[in-house]
């Protein structure tokens, strides 16, 4: 199915192709993904009514979060990634869970890698566990939050050590989804996002280095 022109602004927005504070210019938009200017234009009324994009004069930008901002949707995605696990733990089938411990496995290879492939790697998995919730609005919602997280220019698996920290919290993560164990899926997974959250600030604040 081909994509219409705001997901693919919007994918690129993911891939990082577009970085908080650069400016999309509806031309050069229209040239690149081979489409009119109309659903250009349409597509940036509606990126910038989500606050994906924000004004600088008369221009555009991709939008960046400050501090505060960084901590209140850090706040909902703790609770709401807590709530997809516990009910993962009792909805997912045998199949899903399957699939998460594979995802585990594959991604050990990833760790001496790029880091923006185990940041994918990362939503990836994720995802999956927000699918397994089999809550369809609990999914929307999650999908929101994570289209706000691709406005932070860097992954905080980029850091030193994150991935391997990652990997092993993934790895308890599973472990509480395969025993059906929803208290233990929803505290690891919380405690997940709150070390990302703190290796985050802690490169903001130049006590962590970045891998690139």
């Amino acid at each position: 199915m081909q994509k219409d022109a705001y997901t693919l602004i919007l994918d690129a927005i993911e891939a990082g192709l577009y970085q908080p504070g650069d400016r999309l210019v509806e031309s050069e938009l229209a040239e690149r993904l081979g489409v009119s200017r109309t659903p250009v234009r349409e597509a940036l009324q509606r990126l910038e009514t989500q606050a994906m994009l924000t004004r600088d004069g008369r221009s555009l930008i991709v939008a960046s979060l400050d501090h505060n901002q960084l901590a209140e949707l850090y706040a909902v995605r703790t609770e709401l990634e807590g709530l997809a696990s516990r009910l993962a733990a009792r909805h997912a089938t045998d199949e899903e869970i399957r699939v998460l411990r594979g995802m585990v496995e594959d991604d050990r290879a990833l760790l001496t890698g790029d880091p923006r492939a185990m940041s994918r790697a990362n939503k990836r998995f994720h995802r999956q566990i927000h699918l397994a919730s089999h809550n369809r609005f609990l999914v929307q919602q999650l999908d929101l939050v994570h289209r706000s997280m691709a406005l932070m220019a860097t992954t905080s698996l980029a850091a030193e050590g994150r991935g391997e920290g990652a990997l092993a919290e993934h790895e308890e993560i599973v472990g509480a989804i395969e025993a059906r164990d929803g208290d233990a899926a929803y505290k690891a997974l919380r405690t997940h996002i709150s070390r990302a959250f703190e290796t985050r600030l802690r490169v903001d604040a130049g006590e962590l280095k970045l891998k690139f």
